[in-house]
């Protein structure tokens, strides 16, 4: 049975009358969906971090930020990802007020953290193909230094809410908890507006200038070289695709979130159907999901290692490739012509 207690965002996706905001039947499809998510989730970035600690081969700079994106994407899936699947099952969220605020916290530290990597790795690989700042080296410092960033600044803006700048409430269905998106509190509305400029449009931001910088790159190597039909070309069009995949993937996970989330904030009035506000909150926390396929399993370095260690095989995969062209191809900036 549903306890009595609500908190105070609970009737924003309750019916006209205070009705459940599912039926019982509702709850259950909505956990199974996530458990669906949840899973996979779990294996896979669990996989990326074991295979990372067991073969030395892995432990690379550049594959720093894949293991430190699958360590944050596990963290989400750990909580927000099994707490949704215990609490849909129940019908309610079942963890009180503290516990609503302790799962908001780590989900949201968890979440932005993955989305700050997500950044990272396209900066990255902008800096190791185009070389904008000259022949630099990519070190194990340089890595370990954009980790730290990436969790700092998380961190940073996560923090306010529990010490009265914004508050983490339920959302969607109600057996979920995150920055609350409805209370009109000016230091709350505050909060939200520079949460989403900092943690949404500015990952967005880096991502599409580092990988717009690297397809051109790519794309005047390419046309210098005059291999349109050669190895270049192969491997720009396979950089292509798979750039247009990351930044698709990222807009399908988090622009409904952020899109839904700005406009409550802009039009708290508007009416939103449960659901409606539950399939944002789940397409992001699918993230999990696809972070590791398209980063990691692409990669044929970590695939050499992971498909053996899933399938429960000894050996590795022959390596048909050192790695993707996408994470370790080197262009000389003398093939370059100025920007």
């Amino acid at each position: 049975m549903q306890p009595s207690h609500t908190f105070s965002n609970s009737s924003a996706y309750t019916g006209p009358h205070g009705e459940p905001p599912l039926s019982r039947t509702g709850f259950i499809i909505l956990s199974i969906i996530m458990a669906g998510f949840t899973g996979p989730a779990i294996v896979l970035n669990a996989t990326v971090i074991i295979v990372t600690l067991m073969h030395k081969q892995l432990r690379q700079p550049l594959n720093y930020a894949l293991v430190n994106m699958a360590l944050a994407d596990l963290g989400t899936a750990m909580t927000g990802g099994v707490l949704s699947v215990v609490n849909n099952a129940q019908g309610y969220f079942s963890l009180g007020r503290s516990g609503c605020v302790m799962e908001g916290f780590a989900v949201s530290l968890f979440g932005i953290t993955s989305l700050c990597t997500v950044a990272l790795i396209a900066v990255e690989r902008m800096f190791v193909v185009c070389k904008p700042l000259g022949q630099i080296i990519f070190q194990k410092k340089h890595a370990v230094g954009g980790i730290a960033i990436s969790w700092l600044w998380s961190l940073s803006w996560n923090l306010p809410p529990l010490f009265g700048w914004g508050r983490y409430e339920l959302e969607g269905v109600g057996t979920s908890c995150a920055p609350d998106w409805h209370n009109q509190d000016p230091k709350n509305v505050s909060y939200i507006v520079a949460y989403f400029a900092v943690c949404f449009a500015v990952p967005f931001a880096l991502i599409l200038a580092s990988y717009t910088k690297l397809m051109w790159t790519l794309h005047q190597v390419s046309k210098m070289t005059c291999l349109e039909g050669g190895a270049v070309a192969k491997g720009e069009m396979k950089v292509a695709s798979m750039v247009v995949l990351m930044v698709l993937t990222f807009l399908i996970s988090w622009l409904p979130y952020a899109s839904l989330a700005m406009l409550v904030v802009y039009n708290p009035k508007v009416e939103i159907h449960a659901l409606v506000g539950t399939v944002p909150v789940y397409l992001a926390k699918s993230s999990t999901v696809f972070n590791p396929i398209i980063y990691i399993y692409l990669n044929k370095q970590f695939r050499k290692y992971a498909v053996p260690f899933l399938l429960c095989c000894k050996e590795p995969l022959d390596d048909e490739e050192a790695s993707e062209a996408a994470t370790t191809v080197e262009i000389s900036p003398s093939k370059v012509s100025p920007a």
